[in-house]
């Protein structure tokens, strides 16, 4: 989410909006999405040749040990899946083409940024060697910070402009702001802090004549963010003008923000700014969009997920995942991050989202080799229990009979339509698919590689994966690998440990410094 012009609007009235802050000895509530963004763009990384997810990790665990080093305890909370009711369908699309167009900028030595393929799951792994606490949420994670961050009274971290906007006790801090590379020490004190920037809504409201806090949800709407954008409503934002004297280098976009808070905080409440609002439109129309506007607003109250219960005792209660009757491992998986966001929108909406990497915007995109292991996991996923197919959800849409995937098809997308692969007859109920044996489980991972256990049989323990996957990219290659190919794979598979060696010798497992949960209230 996030609300179109709003953060460069805070951020040009940094003055009247921000206080200076010296975080320390707190609990922090993190958005993850935000924190990986910005971590890979914002530390001079190479974007352009898949990864430099080494360099990624090394910058993940410095900001994780700068917030240890302050005594800040961080709660890591990642988006997951897409929203059931995909009511950002467009809005992702429209993202999609935008990252092809600056992927293919990239290819062809132009600027932009496009997260490598593997970097979230990267971040994940650093934040499990550092035994930071996280959670991956079922779908988007905005509410779900916000209710924990008030259930513990503690600050909001993240870029997102809708952190603006909810009604935060403790203020949110601007990752931009948020100067984690310069640890400082209070004076007269061995204590350290990180200077940061803190927002709060109470003085966005005191800058706006005292304008009513619940006001900002509509003003949200209004505004535009991911969830809705009504063309109609152009009608009503041309009659908002900012206040005269308004700076006159403040953009188009801060503008409409300025004299639509502007406008807003003439009104006591929603319901009298609404009804204003709705004047403006034809009648024909007004209780269609008033419908929509008031659904929208309901994004920006607190959530019914209690993310502290997982943080404490292990179990995620999410009512919108509960009420699909999905397996209870999927659910513990997905919310400890061991299977990501792909696997809960190809059970749910049977359709995923296949993001781009920087590539050869003329040859078929990276995701194409993998499409038979793609078509045995769907197999895999259309073997839920009977019981889901029965499942009466209010915001389900209908579940179509195959899977999509959106893809990148040369500069542009497309969704295809995908097959899945009946898998063996042991593997038909998805609930019980943990059940099966640790050699079953082997035996499948291997014949959707189409790779032989003898094949693997002389292979330390630590490369049978590594290799197996190999030999699949070796056989379903549309251009086929050379010897120098094969080299530079192996060689870097194996840069690691040896790496490791070099500069630990006589260490097998250093153990790393890591976070010490606190116990929540």
């Amino acid at each position: 989410m996030g609300v179109r012009g709003l953060m460069s609007f805070v951020e040009d009235h940094s003055y009247e909006l921000f206080a200076d802050l010296k975080l320390r000895n707190t609990k922090i509530i993190i958005d993850g999405y935000a924190l990986f963004h910005q971590l890979c763009f914002n530390s001079n990384l190479e974007l352009r040749y898949g990864g430099d997810y080494d360099s990624f990790a090394d910058v993940v665990q410095k900001f994780f040990e700068s917030l240890f080093s302050c005594n800040i305890c961080p709660y890591v909370v990642l988006d997951g899946g897409c929203d059931i009711s995909d009511k950002k369908l467009t809005t992702l699309k429209d993202r999609a083409r935008e990252k092809i167009q600056t992927a293919h900028s990239l290819s062809v030595g132009g600027g932009g940024y496009v997260c490598p393929l593997l970097i979230r799951e990267v971040f994940i792994q650093v934040l499990i060697k550092l035994q930071v606490c996280f959670v991956q949420c079922f779908s988007e994670a905005d509410r779900d910070i916000m209710t924990l961050a008030n259930h513990w009274n503690c600050p909001v971290l993240s870029s997102d402009s809708d952190f603006c906007v909810f009604d935060l006790k403790a203020g949110f801090c601007p990752l931009n702001s948020f100067q984690w590379r310069n640890v400082n020490t209070v004076k007269g004190t061995r204590d350290s802090y990180i200077p940061a920037k803190w927002f709060s809504l109470d003085g966005l409201c005191r800058y706006f004549s005292n304008m009513n806090k619940a006001l900002l949800p509509l003003f949200a709407v209004l505004c535009g963010n991911d969830h809705i954008n009504l063309p109609i409503m152009e009608t009503f934002l041309s009659k908002v003008r900012a206040p005269p004297g308004a700076a006159s280098s403040t953009g188009r976009r801060c503008h409409r923000v300025l004299g639509l808070l502007t406008w807003l905080s003439r009104f006591a409440d929603p319901a009298e700014a609404l009804d204003n609002v709705l004047k403006h439109l034809p009648k024909k129309n007004r209780e269609n969009v008033k419908e929509l506007l008031c659904c929208s607003m309901e994004e920006y109250q607190q959530s019914q997920v209690k993310l502290q219960h997982f943080f404490q005792r292990g179990t995620y209660d999410c009512p919108e995942a509960l009420g699909l009757g999905l397996p209870e491992w999927v659910l513990v998986a997905l919310a400890k991050g061991q299977l990501s966001p792909f696997i809960s929108d190809a059970l749910v909406l049977r359709r995923t989202i296949l993001h781009t990497q920087v590539e050869n915007m003329q040859q078929p995109n990276a995701h194409r080799i993998a499409l038979p292991i793609r078509q045995v996991i769907y197999g895999l996923l259309l073997n839920v229990s009977p019981h889901l197919e029965n499942v009466s959800f209010n915001a389900l849409p209908p579940r179509p009979p195959a899977f999509s995937e959106v893809e990148r098809i040369h500069k542009n997308i497309q969704t295809s339509v995908v097959d899945a692969v009946a898998p063996p007859k042991d593997h038909s109920d998805l609930s019980k698919l943990t059940e099966l044996s640790l050699a079953r489980r082997q035996t499948l991972l291997l014949e959707t590689l189409k790779v032989k256990q003898s094949v693997l049989d002389p292979i330390p323990p630590s490369l049978k994966l590594p290799i197996a996957v190999s030999c699949y990219w070796l056989q379903h290659a549309e251009a086929k690998a050379k010897v120098h190919h094969l080299q530079a794979l192996l060689l870097g598979m194996l840069m690691g440990p040896l790496h490791a060696i070099i500069n630990n010798p006589g260490i097998v497992d250093p153990a790393p410094r890591h976070a010490q949960c606190l116990t929540a209230p």
